[in-house]
């Protein structure tokens, strides 16, 4: 369970069973306070993952041919 223990600036300190840790505010949803409990969820964005590993590969390239 996530519990939004405070907020320090644009920190949110989050609560995980008498573990805490920081997430930027702006990531949460501007409705969410102290006190309640959130759910995340993390994705890979594949499309952009294999973009960024594209142009690394052009980049190392580059230093290669030359």
């Amino acid at each position: 369970m996530l519990i939004i223990d405070r907020y320090e600036g644009d920190w949110a300190v989050i609560e995980n069973g008498g573990i805490t840790f920081n997430l930027p505010r702006s990531l949460l949803p501007h409705d969410v306070k102290e006190g309640d409990v959130i759910t995340i969820s993390i994705s890979v964005d594949q499309s952009a993952t294999n973009e960024r590993r594209q142009k690394g590969l052009e980049i190392m390239k580059g230093f290669f041919d030359s």
